[in-house]
Order: structure tokens, then sequence, then C-alpha cells
């Protein structure tokens, strides 16, 4: 069960699975703008046009719903902005892990720089050491 949830987690953590979630998440609420841009203002236009609706003068009396397809853009910019954030957020998450991985990287490699090298050899002995292990040659302290 801790290797299927180790799996998950990575799974979820690709940056190709975030792309699409919001891609599907941001796709949804702009179909609703298209949505309501057809259905409540070219529609009833097209029916004034063409005589379709009654041959009223005025765009209110033929149907169009400004404040309809208003709000589908309010929705989709209050919707945008959760996504933004939420990502922001796990960009944010993901920078502080890559850098905590980068500096335990460097305190490796700071400590292997800091080991003692043979001049001889060139290998890595022990602080101290009077001898390389490697090669024999006597060392300097």
């Amino acid at each position: 069960m801790k290797g299927f949830m180790s799996e998950f987690k990575e799974f979820i953590a690709r940056g190709n699975v975030m792309d699409m979630a919001v891609g599907i998440i941001v796709g949804g609420a702009f179909t609703s703008i298209v949505n309501s841009l057809v259905n409540d203002i070219i529609t009833p236009l097209i029916q004034l046009v063409t005589g379709g609706s009654s041959l009223a003068p005025s765009l209110v009396v033929a149907g169009m719903d400004f404040g309809s397809f208003i709000g589908q853009v309010i929705n989709f910019l209050i919707v945008a902005l959760v996504v933004f954030c939420l990502v922001k957020a796990v960009n944010v998450m993901r920078g502080k892990a890559e850098a905590l991985a980068r500096k335990e990287r460097g305190d490796l490699e700071a400590q292997a720089a800091a080991a003692p090298h043979c001049p001889y050899c060139l290998e890595e002995v022990k602080a101290g050491a009077t001898r390389c292990p490697h090669c024999g040659e006597k060392i300097e302290a």
C-alpha cells in the first residue's frame, strides 16, 4: 500500500498532470462563457434580425441577457484566479523542495570536497591518516 501511495504522489506531482488539470478546469469555465455568448447574445440578435422574434425594436425585448453573460465572465475570472493561486502554491512548494534537495546535495559535495585526498593517487583518505590506504604513500598532515 505504501508503494501505491508513493507512486500516486509522483504521478500527481508531475508537471504534465497539473497542466492537464488546469486545462480541463479553465476549459470548462471558458465553455460556459461561449455558451452564454451564443445563447444570451448572438442567438437573440439573429432572431431579431431574421424575424424569428417579435418585431420589437429593443434588444432587451428580443431576449438578450447581458447580465447572464457578464455573470459567466465573472465566474470564469474567479475560477481562473483560484486555479492560479493553487498552481502558484504548488510551484512555491516544489521550489522549496528542490532548494532543500540542492542544499542536501551541496552539503554532501562539500563534505566530499573537505575530505583530504592523497596527493599521489588523488584518492580520498580519512582525516588524520599518515599513509594513503590506496597507494601506500606517506601523507603529510
